[in-house]
Protein backbone atom coordinates (compact mmCIF):
# COMPACT_ATOMS: atom_id res chain seq x y z
CA UNK A 1 0.00 0.00 0.00
CA UNK A 2 1.28 3.29 -0.94
CA UNK A 3 0.28 6.53 -0.49
CA UNK A 4 1.12 8.10 -4.08
CA UNK A 5 1.76 6.19 -6.96
CA UNK A 6 3.15 7.97 -10.10
CA UNK A 7 2.61 6.92 -13.66
CA UNK A 8 5.66 7.73 -15.72
CA UNK A 9 9.49 8.55 -14.87
CA UNK A 10 10.16 11.50 -16.70
CA UNK A 11 10.94 14.75 -15.58
CA UNK A 12 7.84 15.68 -14.39
CA UNK A 13 7.30 12.02 -12.69
CA UNK A 14 10.93 11.84 -11.18
CA UNK A 15 10.75 15.48 -9.54
CA UNK A 16 7.32 14.82 -7.80
CA UNK A 17 8.47 11.18 -6.43
CA UNK A 18 11.21 13.05 -5.04
CA UNK A 19 9.23 16.03 -3.07
CA UNK A 20 6.88 13.25 -2.40
CA UNK A 21 9.70 10.72 -0.67
CA UNK A 22 11.10 13.73 0.97
CA UNK A 23 8.09 15.02 2.55
CA UNK A 24 7.73 11.09 4.14
CA UNK A 25 5.23 10.23 1.97
CA UNK A 26 4.95 5.88 0.62
CA UNK A 27 5.97 6.45 -3.01
CA UNK A 28 6.12 4.00 -5.71
CA UNK A 29 7.13 5.45 -9.46
CA UNK A 30 6.07 3.26 -12.90
CA UNK A 31 8.18 3.89 -15.32
CA UNK A 32 7.93 2.15 -18.65
CA UNK A 33 11.57 2.24 -20.83
CA UNK A 34 13.84 4.33 -18.86
CA UNK A 35 13.99 6.86 -15.85
CA UNK A 36 14.57 10.38 -16.96
CA UNK A 37 11.49 9.83 -20.10
CA UNK A 38 11.92 11.61 -23.33
CA UNK A 39 13.79 14.38 -21.80
CA UNK A 40 17.01 12.73 -20.57
CA UNK A 41 17.09 9.62 -22.73
CA UNK A 42 15.78 10.99 -26.32
CA UNK A 43 15.08 14.47 -26.41
CA UNK A 44 16.04 17.48 -24.27
CA UNK A 45 19.90 15.86 -23.16
CA UNK A 46 20.84 13.86 -26.29
CA UNK A 47 20.41 16.63 -28.73
CA UNK A 48 22.22 19.35 -26.32
CA UNK A 49 24.59 16.92 -26.17
CA UNK A 50 25.53 16.27 -29.98
CA UNK A 51 24.63 20.04 -30.43
CA UNK A 52 27.49 20.61 -28.11
CA UNK A 53 29.44 18.44 -30.42
CA UNK A 54 28.86 20.69 -33.92
CA UNK A 55 29.76 23.69 -31.44
CA UNK A 56 32.92 22.86 -30.66
CA UNK A 57 33.97 21.89 -34.19
CA UNK A 58 32.81 24.89 -35.55
CA UNK A 59 34.88 26.87 -32.78
CA UNK A 60 37.75 24.57 -33.86
CA UNK A 61 37.16 25.71 -37.14
CA UNK A 62 37.30 29.67 -36.12
CA UNK A 63 39.85 28.96 -33.43
CA UNK A 64 41.91 31.40 -36.25
CA UNK A 65 39.82 34.45 -35.93
CA UNK A 66 40.72 34.38 -31.44
CA UNK A 67 44.28 33.85 -32.55
CA UNK A 68 44.22 29.89 -31.85
CA UNK A 69 45.54 28.15 -34.08
CA UNK A 70 44.15 24.21 -34.67
CA UNK A 71 45.11 22.05 -37.47
CA UNK A 72 42.84 19.19 -39.68
CA UNK A 73 40.02 19.91 -37.47
CA UNK A 74 37.25 17.01 -37.89
CA UNK A 75 34.71 15.26 -36.06
CA UNK A 76 33.76 11.71 -35.48
CA UNK A 77 30.47 10.84 -35.07
CA UNK A 78 30.73 7.51 -33.58
CA UNK A 79 32.57 9.54 -30.83
CA UNK A 80 30.24 11.98 -30.66
CA UNK A 81 27.41 9.22 -30.41
CA UNK A 82 29.38 7.60 -27.45
CA UNK A 83 29.96 11.10 -25.52
CA UNK A 84 26.45 11.26 -25.46
CA UNK A 85 25.40 7.84 -24.72
CA UNK A 86 27.57 8.61 -21.66
CA UNK A 87 26.18 11.54 -20.66
CA UNK A 88 22.70 10.06 -20.96
CA UNK A 89 23.33 6.93 -18.98
CA UNK A 90 25.42 9.25 -16.37
CA UNK A 91 22.22 11.25 -15.76
CA UNK A 92 20.08 8.18 -15.38
CA UNK A 93 21.84 7.03 -12.97
CA UNK A 94 22.11 9.85 -10.72
CA UNK A 95 17.98 10.09 -11.23
CA UNK A 96 17.65 6.17 -9.80
CA UNK A 97 20.75 6.95 -7.07
CA UNK A 98 18.08 10.04 -5.98
CA UNK A 99 14.95 7.90 -5.90
CA UNK A 100 16.88 5.21 -4.00
CA UNK A 101 18.14 8.39 -1.61
CA UNK A 102 14.70 9.83 -1.34
CA UNK A 103 13.03 6.03 -0.80
CA UNK A 104 11.01 6.18 -4.02
CA UNK A 105 10.55 2.75 -4.99
CA UNK A 106 10.52 2.29 -8.99
CA UNK A 107 9.04 -0.23 -11.15
CA UNK A 108 9.57 -0.81 -14.42
CA UNK A 109 6.89 -0.90 -16.83
CA UNK A 110 3.17 0.04 -18.35
CA UNK A 111 1.37 1.40 -15.56
CA UNK A 112 -2.42 1.42 -16.35
CA UNK A 113 -5.21 2.56 -13.66
CA UNK A 114 -7.83 -0.26 -12.85
CA UNK A 115 -9.81 1.46 -10.72
CA UNK A 116 -10.02 5.23 -9.67
CA UNK A 117 -10.04 5.81 -5.55
CA UNK A 118 -13.45 6.60 -5.09
CA UNK A 119 -15.03 6.61 -1.25
CA UNK A 120 -12.74 7.76 0.52
CA UNK A 121 -10.75 4.26 -1.01
CA UNK A 122 -7.69 3.33 -2.97
CA UNK A 123 -6.57 3.48 -6.36
CA UNK A 124 -5.34 0.50 -8.12
CA UNK A 125 -2.57 0.49 -10.67
CA UNK A 126 -1.78 -2.57 -12.93
CA UNK A 127 2.04 -3.31 -14.55
CA UNK A 128 0.92 -4.16 -17.85
CA UNK A 129 4.38 -6.23 -18.40
CA UNK A 130 4.32 -8.26 -15.24
CA UNK A 131 0.46 -8.14 -13.95
CA UNK A 132 1.31 -6.72 -10.94
CA UNK A 133 -0.92 -4.72 -8.78
CA UNK A 134 -0.40 -1.92 -6.36
CA UNK A 135 -2.88 0.53 -4.40
CA UNK A 136 -2.30 3.59 -3.38
CA UNK A 137 -4.37 6.73 -1.97
CA UNK A 138 -3.30 9.40 -4.89
CA UNK A 139 -2.20 8.75 -8.61
CA UNK A 140 -0.50 11.45 -10.62
CA UNK A 141 0.17 10.73 -14.34
CA UNK A 142 3.29 11.89 -15.70
CA UNK A 143 2.68 9.98 -18.95
CA UNK A 144 4.72 12.34 -21.14
CA UNK A 145 4.32 13.17 -24.94
CA UNK A 146 5.27 11.54 -28.50
CA UNK A 147 6.28 12.35 -31.80
CA UNK A 148 3.06 13.25 -33.41
CA UNK A 149 3.19 11.69 -37.15
CA UNK A 150 0.96 12.88 -39.81
CA UNK A 151 0.14 10.59 -42.16
CA UNK A 152 1.82 11.50 -44.97
CA UNK A 153 1.85 9.24 -48.28
CA UNK A 154 5.17 7.66 -48.67
CA UNK A 155 5.99 8.04 -45.13
CA UNK A 156 4.80 4.87 -43.29
CA UNK A 157 7.07 2.31 -43.19
CA UNK A 158 9.93 4.58 -45.33
CA UNK A 159 13.30 3.45 -43.95
CA UNK A 160 14.14 7.57 -44.96
CA UNK A 161 11.69 8.94 -43.05
CA UNK A 162 12.89 9.04 -38.98
CA UNK A 163 11.54 11.06 -35.88
CA UNK A 164 13.52 12.80 -33.70
CA UNK A 165 14.09 9.87 -31.65
CA UNK A 166 15.38 8.01 -34.99
CA UNK A 167 17.38 10.46 -36.02
CA UNK A 168 19.37 10.89 -32.34
CA UNK A 169 20.67 7.09 -32.92
CA UNK A 170 21.66 7.53 -37.29
CA UNK A 171 24.29 5.64 -38.20
CA UNK A 172 26.16 8.38 -39.60
CA UNK A 173 25.56 12.28 -40.95
CA UNK A 174 23.45 12.28 -43.84
CA UNK A 175 25.04 14.84 -46.52
CA UNK A 176 21.65 15.59 -47.46
CA UNK A 177 18.81 16.14 -44.96
CA UNK A 178 15.32 17.17 -45.56
CA UNK A 179 13.01 19.14 -42.05
CA UNK A 180 9.61 18.69 -42.38
CA UNK A 181 8.81 21.72 -39.75
CA UNK A 182 10.30 24.06 -38.66
CA UNK A 183 9.49 24.65 -35.13
CA UNK A 184 11.64 23.90 -32.18
CA UNK A 185 13.15 20.64 -33.14
CA UNK A 186 13.16 21.10 -36.52
CA UNK A 187 15.28 24.00 -35.99
CA UNK A 188 17.66 22.22 -33.35
CA UNK A 189 18.05 19.15 -36.07
CA UNK A 190 19.61 21.63 -38.45
CA UNK A 191 21.93 23.41 -36.71
CA UNK A 192 23.46 20.37 -35.28
CA UNK A 193 23.80 18.68 -38.68
CA UNK A 194 24.01 21.47 -40.38
CA UNK A 195 27.11 22.26 -38.08
CA UNK A 196 28.55 19.40 -38.78
CA UNK A 197 28.46 19.91 -43.05
CA UNK A 198 25.10 18.88 -44.01
CA UNK A 199 23.38 20.76 -46.73
CA UNK A 200 19.94 20.89 -44.79
CA UNK A 201 16.44 22.25 -46.02
CA UNK A 202 13.61 23.20 -43.77
CA UNK A 203 10.31 22.67 -45.14
CA UNK A 204 7.43 24.91 -43.05
CA UNK A 205 3.88 25.43 -43.87
CA UNK A 206 3.42 28.71 -41.76
CA UNK A 207 5.37 31.66 -43.25
CA UNK A 208 8.29 32.02 -40.56
CA UNK A 209 10.11 29.52 -38.33
CA UNK A 210 9.07 28.94 -35.00
CA UNK A 211 5.60 30.55 -35.41
CA UNK A 212 5.38 31.16 -31.45
CA UNK A 213 8.43 33.66 -31.56
CA UNK A 214 8.41 37.75 -32.10
CA UNK A 215 7.33 38.11 -35.09
CA UNK A 216 10.66 40.51 -35.41
CA UNK A 217 13.01 37.75 -33.92
CA UNK A 218 12.61 34.81 -36.21
CA UNK A 219 14.12 36.70 -39.06
CA UNK A 220 17.08 36.90 -36.94
CA UNK A 221 17.24 33.26 -35.93
CA UNK A 222 16.91 31.87 -39.64
CA UNK A 223 19.01 34.25 -41.47
CA UNK A 224 21.58 33.65 -38.56
CA UNK A 225 21.35 29.84 -39.28
CA UNK A 226 21.39 29.93 -43.35
CA UNK A 227 25.82 29.44 -42.71
CA UNK A 228 26.48 28.43 -39.04
CA UNK A 229 29.77 27.93 -39.93
CA UNK A 230 30.28 24.53 -40.04
CA UNK A 231 30.42 24.15 -43.65
CA UNK A 232 27.02 22.69 -43.81
CA UNK A 233 24.05 25.46 -44.96
CA UNK A 234 20.14 25.60 -44.14
CA UNK A 235 17.86 27.08 -46.93
CA UNK A 236 14.11 27.77 -45.51
CA UNK A 237 11.71 26.85 -47.88
CA UNK A 238 8.57 28.74 -45.97
CA UNK A 239 4.36 28.75 -46.73
CA UNK A 240 5.09 25.64 -48.30
CA UNK A 241 2.67 22.45 -47.95
CA UNK A 242 4.05 18.64 -47.83
CA UNK A 243 2.06 16.54 -50.16
CA UNK A 244 3.86 13.46 -50.00
CA UNK A 245 7.40 11.50 -49.75
CA UNK A 246 9.19 9.19 -52.35
CA UNK A 247 11.95 7.59 -50.89
CA UNK A 248 14.37 10.71 -49.46
CA UNK A 249 12.37 12.87 -51.61
CA UNK A 250 10.03 14.96 -50.23
CA UNK A 251 7.16 16.42 -52.59
CA UNK A 252 5.61 20.00 -51.81
CA UNK A 253 3.66 22.95 -52.93
CA UNK A 254 4.08 26.18 -52.25
CA UNK A 255 1.06 29.18 -52.50
CA UNK A 256 0.67 29.28 -55.43
CA UNK A 257 0.37 26.12 -56.06
CA UNK A 258 3.33 25.14 -57.72
CA UNK A 259 4.56 22.00 -57.55
CA UNK A 260 8.13 21.14 -55.96
CA UNK A 261 10.84 18.63 -54.75
CA UNK A 262 13.55 18.37 -52.38
CA UNK A 263 16.19 15.22 -53.05
CA UNK A 264 17.72 14.11 -49.31
CA UNK A 265 19.40 11.33 -48.05
CA UNK A 266 17.18 11.25 -44.59
CA UNK A 267 14.38 13.21 -44.06
CA UNK A 268 13.40 14.12 -40.60
CA UNK A 269 9.92 14.28 -39.32
CA UNK A 270 9.60 17.32 -37.21
CA UNK A 271 5.99 18.58 -36.54
CA UNK A 272 5.53 18.70 -32.95
CA UNK A 273 4.70 16.04 -30.26
CA UNK A 274 0.96 15.06 -28.81
CA UNK A 275 -0.13 13.45 -25.13
CA UNK A 276 0.01 9.68 -24.04
CA UNK A 277 -3.59 9.42 -23.62
CA UNK A 278 -4.47 5.80 -24.49
CA UNK A 279 -1.93 3.81 -22.34
CA UNK A 280 -2.18 4.45 -18.87
CA UNK A 281 -6.42 3.88 -18.39
CA UNK A 282 -7.90 6.94 -18.34
CA UNK A 283 -10.84 5.59 -19.46
CA UNK A 284 -10.77 3.16 -17.11
CA UNK A 285 -10.23 5.65 -14.38
CA UNK A 286 -13.39 8.42 -15.74
CA UNK A 287 -10.77 11.13 -16.44
CA UNK A 288 -11.37 13.63 -19.00
CA UNK A 289 -9.01 14.26 -21.29
CA UNK A 290 -9.46 16.39 -24.58
CA UNK A 291 -7.40 17.14 -27.98
CA UNK A 292 -4.60 18.83 -26.18
CA UNK A 293 -4.66 16.46 -23.26
CA UNK A 294 -5.89 15.33 -19.73
CA UNK A 295 -8.00 17.94 -18.40
CA UNK A 296 -6.15 19.68 -15.04
CA UNK A 297 -7.03 22.61 -13.08
CA UNK A 298 -4.47 25.06 -11.50
CA UNK A 299 -3.42 22.71 -8.96
CA UNK A 300 -2.84 19.89 -11.15
CA UNK A 301 -6.12 17.83 -10.11
CA UNK A 302 -8.14 16.03 -12.76
CA UNK A 303 -11.74 15.39 -12.93
CA UNK A 304 -11.36 12.81 -10.48
CA UNK A 305 -10.89 13.21 -6.72
CA UNK A 306 -7.56 11.65 -6.00
CA UNK A 307 -5.76 11.60 -9.50
CA UNK A 308 -3.87 14.59 -10.61
CA UNK A 309 -1.78 15.27 -13.85
CA UNK A 310 1.44 16.68 -14.79
CA UNK A 311 4.10 17.70 -17.52
CA UNK A 312 2.80 16.65 -21.80
CA UNK A 313 0.45 14.72 -20.80
CA UNK A 314 -2.00 17.84 -19.85
CA UNK A 315 -0.95 19.30 -23.21
CA UNK A 316 -0.33 23.00 -21.13
CA UNK A 317 3.53 23.41 -22.17
CA UNK A 318 5.46 20.63 -23.61
CA UNK A 319 8.49 21.85 -22.24
CA UNK A 320 10.59 19.83 -19.41
CA UNK A 321 11.04 22.25 -17.11
CA UNK A 322 7.14 23.46 -17.44
CA UNK A 323 6.56 19.56 -16.06
CA UNK A 324 9.22 20.43 -13.29
CA UNK A 325 6.79 23.32 -12.35
CA UNK A 326 3.36 21.30 -12.76
CA UNK A 327 4.81 18.54 -10.55
CA UNK A 328 5.70 20.81 -7.82
CA UNK A 329 2.27 22.27 -7.86
CA UNK A 330 0.60 18.71 -7.73
CA UNK A 331 2.99 17.10 -5.20
CA UNK A 332 1.93 20.51 -2.92
CA UNK A 333 -1.58 19.75 -3.85
CA UNK A 334 -1.17 15.79 -2.85
CA UNK A 335 0.37 16.71 0.28
CA UNK A 336 -2.32 18.46 1.31
CA UNK A 337 -4.98 15.86 -0.15
CA UNK A 338 -3.02 13.23 1.90
CA UNK A 339 -3.30 15.19 5.26
CA UNK A 340 -7.04 15.87 4.94
CA UNK A 341 -7.78 17.71 1.77
CA UNK A 342 -9.81 20.19 3.19
CA UNK A 343 -7.37 22.98 2.60
CA UNK A 344 -6.19 23.52 -1.09
CA UNK A 345 -2.26 24.30 -1.33
CA UNK A 346 -1.87 27.64 -2.02
CA UNK A 347 0.50 26.93 -4.59
CA UNK A 348 -0.71 26.93 -8.45
CA UNK A 349 0.30 26.30 -12.25
CA UNK A 350 1.10 30.18 -13.42
CA UNK A 351 1.70 30.03 -17.56
CA UNK A 352 2.87 33.87 -17.89
CA UNK A 353 6.48 33.55 -17.65
CA UNK A 354 7.44 29.97 -18.81
CA UNK A 355 10.46 30.46 -20.62
CA UNK A 356 11.21 28.97 -23.81
CA UNK A 357 14.47 27.90 -25.49
CA UNK A 358 15.53 27.16 -28.89
CA UNK A 359 19.14 25.46 -28.71
CA UNK A 360 20.09 25.97 -32.10
CA UNK A 361 23.12 27.12 -33.59
CA UNK A 362 22.30 30.43 -32.67
CA UNK A 363 20.33 29.89 -30.22
CA UNK A 364 16.49 32.03 -29.17
CA UNK A 365 14.97 32.38 -26.15
CA UNK A 366 12.05 34.05 -24.69
CA UNK A 367 9.04 34.41 -22.15
CA UNK A 368 5.95 36.90 -22.11
CA UNK A 369 4.10 38.14 -25.02
CA UNK A 370 4.94 39.23 -27.85
CA UNK A 371 4.79 42.41 -29.61
CA UNK A 372 1.92 40.80 -31.32
CA UNK A 373 0.22 39.34 -28.23
CA UNK A 374 0.74 42.50 -25.73
CA UNK A 375 -0.69 44.83 -28.89
CA UNK A 376 -3.99 43.11 -28.32
CA UNK A 377 -4.43 44.48 -24.63
CA UNK A 378 -3.42 48.10 -25.66
CA UNK A 379 -0.21 50.20 -26.20
CA UNK A 380 2.67 48.75 -26.36
CA UNK A 381 6.70 50.02 -25.22
CA UNK A 382 9.15 47.90 -27.26
CA UNK A 383 12.54 48.20 -27.70
CA UNK A 384 15.02 46.14 -29.45
CA UNK A 385 19.21 45.70 -28.36
CA UNK A 386 21.66 44.10 -31.21
CA UNK A 387 24.09 41.34 -29.83
CA UNK A 388 26.96 43.32 -31.05
CA UNK A 389 26.47 45.88 -28.75
CA UNK A 390 27.36 43.41 -26.26
CA UNK A 391 31.16 43.41 -25.36
CA UNK A 392 31.10 40.24 -23.80
CA UNK A 393 29.22 39.03 -26.85
CA UNK A 394 32.12 40.62 -29.27
CA UNK A 395 34.64 39.14 -28.48
CA UNK A 396 33.10 35.83 -27.79
CA UNK A 397 31.82 35.45 -31.27
CA UNK A 398 32.99 35.89 -34.88
CA UNK A 399 29.36 36.84 -36.10
CA UNK A 400 29.04 39.79 -33.90
CA UNK A 401 26.04 41.28 -35.89
CA UNK A 402 23.60 38.77 -35.34
CA UNK A 403 21.11 38.77 -33.13
CA UNK A 404 19.76 41.07 -30.49
CA UNK A 405 17.81 41.29 -27.08
CA UNK A 406 13.98 42.89 -27.38
CA UNK A 407 12.31 43.98 -24.25
CA UNK A 408 8.21 44.72 -24.42
CA UNK A 409 6.22 46.84 -21.80
CA UNK A 410 2.86 47.97 -21.56
CA UNK A 411 2.39 51.75 -22.65
CA UNK A 412 0.26 52.69 -19.45
CA UNK A 413 1.31 50.84 -16.74
CA UNK A 414 4.93 50.14 -17.51
CA UNK A 415 5.00 46.60 -16.65
CA UNK A 416 7.12 44.41 -18.36
CA UNK A 417 5.43 42.12 -20.30
CA UNK A 418 7.79 39.92 -22.53
CA UNK A 419 11.70 39.97 -23.57
CA UNK A 420 13.02 37.89 -26.22
CA UNK A 421 16.37 37.15 -27.68
CA UNK A 422 18.57 35.54 -30.38
CA UNK A 423 22.29 34.32 -29.84
CA UNK A 424 24.60 32.82 -28.10
CA UNK A 425 23.78 32.43 -24.25
CA UNK A 426 19.87 33.37 -24.96
CA UNK A 427 18.97 30.38 -22.78
CA UNK A 428 21.19 31.18 -20.01
CA UNK A 429 19.89 34.36 -18.95
CA UNK A 430 15.97 34.33 -20.09
CA UNK A 431 15.30 32.88 -16.11
CA UNK A 432 15.77 36.20 -15.42
CA UNK A 433 13.26 37.58 -17.86
CA UNK A 434 10.97 34.91 -16.06
CA UNK A 435 11.67 36.43 -13.19
CA UNK A 436 11.00 40.26 -14.06
CA UNK A 437 7.85 39.07 -15.36
CA UNK A 438 6.24 36.94 -12.69
CA UNK A 439 6.96 39.82 -9.99
CA UNK A 440 5.22 42.34 -12.09
CA UNK A 441 8.14 44.91 -12.06
CA UNK A 442 7.92 47.93 -14.35
CA UNK A 443 10.54 49.69 -16.33
CA UNK A 444 11.67 51.78 -13.39
CA UNK A 445 12.23 49.01 -10.96
CA UNK A 446 14.45 47.21 -13.62
CA UNK A 447 16.41 50.21 -14.20
CA UNK A 448 17.52 50.33 -10.63
CA UNK A 449 18.66 46.68 -10.84
CA UNK A 450 22.87 46.01 -11.41
CA UNK A 451 23.11 43.55 -13.78
CA UNK A 452 27.25 41.95 -13.98
CA UNK A 453 29.55 43.53 -16.57
CA UNK A 454 30.57 42.46 -19.30
CA UNK A 455 27.61 40.14 -19.86
CA UNK A 456 25.03 38.99 -22.39
CA UNK A 457 22.18 39.50 -19.99
CA UNK A 458 22.77 43.17 -19.45
CA UNK A 459 21.13 43.89 -23.17
CA UNK A 460 18.01 43.21 -20.88
CA UNK A 461 18.88 45.88 -18.76
CA UNK A 462 20.56 48.30 -22.20
CA UNK A 463 16.58 47.42 -24.00
CA UNK A 464 14.73 48.78 -20.78
CA UNK A 465 16.33 52.31 -20.98
CA UNK A 466 15.18 52.74 -24.42
CA UNK A 467 11.96 52.36 -23.14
Amino acid sequence: MYDVIIIGGGPGGYLAAERLGRAKKKVLLIEEKYLGGTCLNAGCIPTKTLLNSAKQYIHAKEAGKFGVRVKDVSWDWSAIQAWKTEVTEKLREGIAGQMKHCGVDVVSGRGEIVSAPAGGGNAVVKVQQTGGKYEAAAILVCAGSVPALPPLPGSAGNPKVLDSTGLLSCGEVPKRLAVIGGGVIGVEFAGLFSGLGAEVTVIEMMDEIVPFMDKEQSPLLRRAMKNSGGGGTVDFRLGRKVEKIEGAAVHYTGKDGAAEKTDADLVLMAVGRRPVLDSWGAKAAGVDTGPRGVKADDRMRTNIPGIWAAGDVTGKSLLAHAAYRMAEVAAADILAYLDGGAVKSANIWRSRAVPWAVYGIPEAAGVGMTEEEAAKGGGVLKASVPMRVSGRFAAENTFAGQGAVKVIADAATRRILGIHAVGAYASEFIWGGAALIEQELRVEDVKELIFPHPTVCELIRDAVWLL
